[in-house]
């Protein structure tokens, strides 16, 4: 197929219009979450989402005013991003019961269980430096800047492949729940 085909599909100009906008404004978008955030990783996820967000909105859905629609879902990210870290740190470090994790709700083991097999499996079937990524991201916590020296990747490899891991799991994750 011709690239200039490619770029006259609906799919083809939705990306097309995303790659400009993260060109056009994507600094901007950055330091605008940072200062809400104070945390340049946090900033480049939630930008990151943002981008996700709009090349997963419908063929027919058109936007007005795509730079306003960038920060305002840029700024809602952000507010349930610190809300987020607002409950985590208002969670208690211990619980009470010192012997909450000995007696485990029979449903609440067999579910978690269910889904770490599945975690692991859908892992398995992606690239072993995806997977790596993933786990080093998700998992343990680790920002983009520590994965990218520790695997000797660039941050946008990191960022690519821990999203492609994000994606295949979603996938198949809903092709799991869905009635066949």
């Amino acid at each position: 197929m011709d690239p200039s085909e490619a770029d006259t599909s609906p799919g083809g100009k939705r990306a097309a219009q995303v790659v400009a906008l993260f060109r056009e404004h994507n600094a901007a978008l950055v330091g605008f979450l940072r200062a809400r955030l104070n945390s340049l990783a946090d900033a480049q996820e939630v930008a990151q989402e943002v981008y996700l967000k709009l090349l997963s909105l419908g063929e027919g859905t058109t936007i007005d005013s795509p730079r306003a629609f960038l920060f305002r879902a840029a700024s809602n990210l952000a507010v349930d991003r610190l809300r987020m870290r607002n409950v985590r740190a208002s969670a208690p470090a211990d619980p009470d019961d010192d012997n909450w994790h000995a007696t485990p709700i029979p449903e609440q083991h067999a579910s978690a269980h269910e889904q770490w097999r599945d975690l692991r499996l859908a892992l398995d079937e992606l690239p072993a430096k995806t997977s790596r990524a993933f786990v080093m991201h998700v998992i343990d916590g680790r920002d983009f800047a520590a994965i990218a020296r520790e695997m000797n990747l660039s941050e946008r490899m990191v960022r690519y492949h821990v999203g492609n891991a994000l994606a295949h799991c979603r996938q198949r994750r809903d092709r799991a729940e869905s009635p066949r």
